[in-house]
């Protein structure tokens, strides 16, 4: 397989950057933590549930036993109970701003866009846990509790979080994040905002906030047409083949990889994490065997992006899988490696990030797939920790342009991939920053691409 990168390429807002915005928030979550259990000696409801999932299974409760005897020294969770506190904390509150000082006295503000993934973080690097958070039970017992929240963060009550406080997600602090990709744009320019002059411009809960919509024309798509002129096979030569067709980027997010060649089959687990297109697409043969060959481009959202997919290309939605996969399941290891852009050497944090062509064959996803004058295309968006309701908003026979909405995630980021059949040559448009470690825009043009074998061949 040939591969453009097998490094992770950043974290994009699932890890704090600065250690002290990360010992901040656990300090104060363990502080709201002890506050609660002096008012209250009983669970909220949904984590009392699932409590009572993993007390009932004797390998679960032997697994998580398991997991604290292996988990890093660093790890903030004391036990299961510490855990179970930590989560009634989260459960009722929207994410938020954590501010913090640094040695020499200057302010520092993070968004803790994913608060439970942060608890789960460490605890997912070890063997133990990667028995447990692949278990159907356990991911049950976990959707129902993520649900859960899901609910409360679309109450009127969840936008305690959408002010101009330090902590709030339009503070100082917070407006520049969410604009840090924004261009020439300000927020206001780029997305929907019922009352662009409030203070929580408009958005009645979390969840509005974090699926807002995008000004018409603040993400336009360019219809110039790339020619694209890759090698034909000899034995091809005498047949005529289309002009190569722009590909456009389904999400405001970071490159993340790009792998050619890509087996129907293949050892995810082993080191660099091959693509296994049969694991990807729900073990359908079929539709792994077509794009057997192919392409995989994969991106990652980070908790300030844009979360509504677009669709890459003009064509008719085929088919449409919803897939119930992992949460925070993840390929344990040693850590950060030498060269990551992060995280010093050894870090045993992020594990989650660095395993995220693991993902696309364990995680929660919807699978949506485009009959294009291509051939066939497939769009992943790939659950990621508290991040993985994939809600699609098209259906098999429908007609999509690029730039045609296909869905979205809810809370707070995930990854995503398009995947090229086997005869296309897809080019990434590298001079105009599509490259790995980039962010690039929604609706922006990727590259392009062209069949360089007939799709009978």
């Amino acid at each position: 397989m040939v591969t453009t990168t097998t490094a992770c390429s950043g974290y994009g807002g699932w890890l704090p950057k600065h250690p002290e915005i990360y010992q901040s928030f656990f300090r104060n979550l363990i502080r709201h933590t002890l506050d609660r259990a002096e008012r209250s000696t009983t669970h909220e409801p949904a984590v009392a549930d699932f409590e009572k999932a993993i007390k009932d299974d004797p390998i679960m409760t032997s697994l998580f036993d398991q997991i604290f005897q292996q988990v890093d020294e660093t790890n903030k969770v004391k036990n299961f109970d510490h855990l179970l506190s930590m989560l009634d904390t989260i459960v009722v509150k929207a994410p938020s701003y954590e501010v913090a000082t640094d040695g020499n006295g200057n302010e520092l503000s993070e968004p803790i866009g994913v608060p439970i993934y942060l608890i789960f973080d460490l605890l997912s690097n070890t063997a133990a846990g990667y028995d447990l958070f692949r278990m159907e039970a356990f991911n049950r017992a976990l959707k129902a509790l993520l649900d859960s929240w899901g609910r409360f963060l679309m109450q009127p009550r969840s936008n305690e979080t959408l002010n101009t406080t330090k902590t709030g997600w339009f503070g100082e602090a917070g407006i520049k994040a969410l604009s840090e990709y924004l261009g020439q744009y300000t927020f206001e320019e780029t997305f929907e905002c019922p009352d662009p002059a409030a203070d929580n411009r408009g958005f009645l809960t979390w969840d509005a906030f974090f699926t807002r919509e995008v000004q018409p024309n603040a993400r336009p798509i360019k219809k110039d047409h790339i020619i694209l002129k890759p090698s034909r096979p000899p034995h091809t030569a005498e047949i005529p083949l289309p002009l190569a067709t722009t590909i456009y980027s389904a999400c405001e997010s970071t490159v993340f990889r790009i792998s050619r060649n890509v087996k129907q089959h293949d050892q995810f687990w082993l080191k660099g994490q091959s693509y296994s297109l049969y694991d990807m697409l729900n073990r359908d043969d079929q539709y792994a065997k077509l794009f057997e060959g192919g392409t995989v481009y994969q991106a990652f959202l980070g908790p300030t992006d844009f979360h509504r997919w677009h669709s890459p290309v003009k064509g008719v939605i085929e088919k449409v899988v919803l897939i119930d996969g992992s949460y925070y399941a993840v390929i344990p290891d040693a850590g950060a490696e030498p060269g990551d852009p992060e995280r010093p050497v050894g870090d045993p944090h992020g594990a989650l990030i660095r395993s995220q062509p693991f993902l696309t064959i364990e995680a929660t996803r919807a699978l949506i797939y485009i009959a294009s004058d291509l051939g066939m295309i497939c769009f992943i968006g790939v659950g990621m920790a508290e991040v993985s309701t994939c809600h699609v908003r098209v259906r098999q026979g429908d007609l999509v342009e690029p730039g045609t909405e296909l869905g979205m995630f809810h809370f707070g980021g995930s990854s995503s991939a398009i995947i090229f059949p086997s005869g296309v040559a897809f080019v990434e448009d590298a001079d105009n920053g599509v490259v790995v470690g980039e962010h690039v825009w929604v609706n922006s043009v990727l590259g392009v691409a062209q069949r360089v074998l007939p799709l009978d061949a």
